[in-house]
């Protein structure tokens, strides 16, 4: 292995030493320019697979990241990543035949995002895989193990984990805000995802963060990209920044005052290609002392490496990369896939036994609300464009119809304003909605938040916040719909459908509704999967990978980047639906638990004791005395079960389950009494009172 990476290295030397300083400057932009007479064709950075092959037509378009975890399934998310893999070196090699080098066109994939998801506020909170440090490590780095293939030196598609680090809103304050964490924090929380990514999964790229951390811009930072990534972790893969980071150093967080004395900065500490054009001030800064060439050089040579063990500049080719055809593109089996992961992201958070509804006994449903028919609802963001859609609404309607129900539809509401129509009349399409209500036999509302009012600064156009939220309440006027319905509905059955990228505070329907599904951005094919989950196709098995709070009052600042009193690990409340929970239509029992810490795994025995086939997610959680953590997720396991069958399953533990990192980033083991938990959610009162299955304990003492 190393001799395919040395013998790169050598090549890129030999290639920098025959360029002068404007042709090495040139490849350290997104836009890398064309060195003919090198042979090294233009190339550009810049491209999206965060749940697809995104913003380059026609891709299979999975549940958005959020809903991934939702399945705290690792292995899915690796053969997720692989297929958007090979969807994009299908369409890479398309392009380079039309020689299309644009951007979005590449096979440098600026993801995952593995950046905790610690406030529910955060507006890109839906690119990441939530708010536990196990989970996201675990799912990141199957992710990256997809989309990069098993050959380390031959990279499938090059991964980049982003945004390092500690970075988590607010949006409209990323440009100038410094992340202020101590070290325990820092180190547990907000990097381990990180260092598994580097050191187990081997990703080829890290990007950057806008913000600072601890006084240092991210992308130009000496501890982070020097100190841990380099120097710490052994990182050899190359750094990009985020997209017009670098001129964020002397415009807004005033660390220097010329874009000469920025590109300084960021080359000097390891940042080696630009999204944006800053780094074309390089060989400025080169003249004026304030960077050396050699400094260049080694940016430039990371960069060429990383084109190599993609199979271009010369390096040889993977035939099994190279062959894969056009057709695998959105393929039917492709399809297939991603409509299973869709059903297997669904969690069901409410069900008074309303559910499954059997339309064969109904004679008409309704579908109601600003998400039941949107295509936008069914996305999240950095996406691609489905050759299919199907929302809801067609889901129910070609379910409900082949058995010979009827399906009645009404908007209801905005997804946000107090009207559809220009705003001439509050709440009118109320009555359409009550009058659906009051001509059907049962009721799906279909409520919640879409990409265009939660996401990215710039990309959402949430005209209070920048894409995070202010609240977790139902925005517009959905509240008073639901409220309305519900009432209408005079005791026929109301299930919800929370489509959503965060947490929402829905007290109020968890007291008067009969079913709440959290669908997050359930992917193209996402209505049929809702539909069919509701219609008793299939049971939900999905986990919830974040706390859905009451309020925001439940909340520290959003500015406040200590753990105290956010997430599961250190929420002191009460949670409306806590971190790791999720309902079956089926019911289990737990059994023959037995705990190895010196081994590092545990293991126990489920029994499907209902009458539904189903899949169960067993979590196993640490209790750790004198620490700052209540509890951390330490393992996961997935179990298929059909009714009256048990089975043994054997769960190995996170390396963290009974150690920390110490301020200089160190894992320790703690000695003394841990207590092991083992079950179907974590161990907390409202967990189990809501799960109706206690986790199974067990006592471990470490020397």
């Amino acid at each position: 292995m190393e001799n395919h990476r040395e013998n790169y290295r050598e090549k890129a030397r030999e290639l920098v030493s025959q360029m002068t300083l404007e042709e090495k400057v040139s490849q350290m932009v997104y836009t890398s320019a064309a060195v003919e007479r090198l042979g090294i064709p233009a190339y550009n950075w810049w491209n999206e697979a965060l749940h697809g092959i995104a913003r380059s037509g026609v891709a299979t378009v999975f549940p958005q990241a959020i809903a991934l975890a939702a399945t705290f399934d690792a292995e899915m998310l690796q053969t997720v990543a692989d297929v958007i893999s090979t969807e994009g070196r299908a369409k890479f090699h398309e392009y380079q035949r039309a020689d299309d080098r644009a951007i979005y066109k590449g096979l440098t994939f600026w993801s995952p995002n593995i950046n905790i998801f610690r406030d529910p506020r955060w507006g890109r909170g839906h690119e990441t895989y939530g708010e536990d440090p196990y989970l996201t490590g675990l799912l990141g780095a199957a992710f990256i193990r997809g989309l990069q293939g098993a050959d380390r030196e031959h990279l499938k598609a090059a991964a980049c984990a982003k945004h390092f680090a500690v970075h988590s809103g607010p949006e409209d304050e990323r440009h100038s805000f410094d992340a202020i964490v101590d070290d325990y924090d820092l180190w547990n929380t907000y990097l381990p995802a990180f260092e598994i990514a580097v050191r187990d999964a081997g990703v080829e790229a890290v990007m950057g963060a806008y913000n600072r951390t601890l006084g240092e811009p991210c992308c130009g930072s000496k501890l982070l990209l020097r100190d841990i990534l380099r120097e710490k972790w052994s990182f050899d893969g190359h750094v990009t920044s985020d997209c017009w980071a670098i001129k964020d150093f002397h415009e807004f967080h005033h660390v220097t005052s010329s874009p000469a004395e920025s590109v300084a900065l960021a080359v000097k500490n390891g940042c080696d290609v630009n999204c944006g054009e800053m780094f074309l001030y390089a060989e400025a800064a080169v003249k004026d002392g304030l960077l050396s060439e050699a400094e260049i050089d080694r940016a430039v040579e990371r960069l060429l490496v990383s084109r190599m063990r993609l199979g271009l500049l010369g390096a040889p080719e993977v035939p099994a990369y190279t062959s894969i055809p056009y057709e695998k593109v959105d393929c039917a089996e492709h399809r297939a896939l991603n409509l299973d992961v869709s059903r297997r992201c669904l969690v069901l958070l409410k069900n008074d036994g309303a559910l499954p509804l059997d339309p064969a006994k109904l004679k008409t449903i309704g579908v109601i609300g600003p998400n039941a028919d949107s295509r936008v609802a069914l996305e999240g963001n950095y996406v691609g464009t489905p050759s299919e859609y199907i929302t809801v609404l067609g889901g129910v309607k070609a379910l409900a119809e082949a058995a010979g129900a009827r399906v009645l539809y009404a908007q209801g509401c905005h997804l946000y304003k107090n009207s559809v129509a220009d705003g001439r009349q509050l709440d009118d399409r109320l009555s359409e909605a009550l009058t659906v209500t009051r001509h059907s036999d049962a009721v799906i509302l279909c409520m919640g938040l879409d990409s265009t009012i939660e996401g990215e600064e710039g990309d959402a156009s949430n005209e209070y916040a920048a894409g995070d939220k202010h609240s977790l309440d139902l925005p517009g006027r959905q509240q008073h719909v639901l409220e309305q319905v519900v009432a209408a509905a005079n005791g026929k059955p109301v299930i919800l459908v929370l489509i959503s990228g965060s947490a929402l505070a829905v007290s109020w329907a968890d007291e008067h509704v009969n079913g709440i599904l959290q669908a997050f951005y359930p992917g193209a094919l996402g209505g049929q999967a809702i539909a069919e989950a509701i219609l008793g196709k299939f049971s939900p098995e999905g986990k919830l990978p974040v706390t859905f709070y009451r309020s925001t009052g439940d909340l520290p600042d959003f500015r406040e980047y200590a753990m105290k009193n956010r997430t599961y690990r250190y929420f002191t409340g009460e949670a409306l639906y806590p971190f790791g929970f999720g309902l079956s239509y089926s019911t289990f029992a737990l059994s023959d638990l037995a705990a190895d810490a010196e081994g590092g795994a545990c293991s126990l025995t489920v029994t499907n004791t209902g009458k539904t086939a189903a899949r169960q997610t067993v979590q196993v959680y640490v209790e750790t005395p004198g620490q700052r953590e209540l509890r951390v997720l330490a393992g996961v396991g997935k179990v298929w079960l059909a009714p009256g069958e048990s089975k043994a399953v054997r769960i190995a533990l996170g390396k963290t389950a009974f150690a920390r990192y110490d301020k200089d980033g160190v894992l320790t083991s703690i000695p003394g009494k841990h207590v092991l938990y083992a079950g179907l959610s974590q161990p907390d009162p409202r967990s189990v009172a809501l799960c109706g299955t206690a986790p199974l304990r067990a006592e471990l003492t470490l020397r």
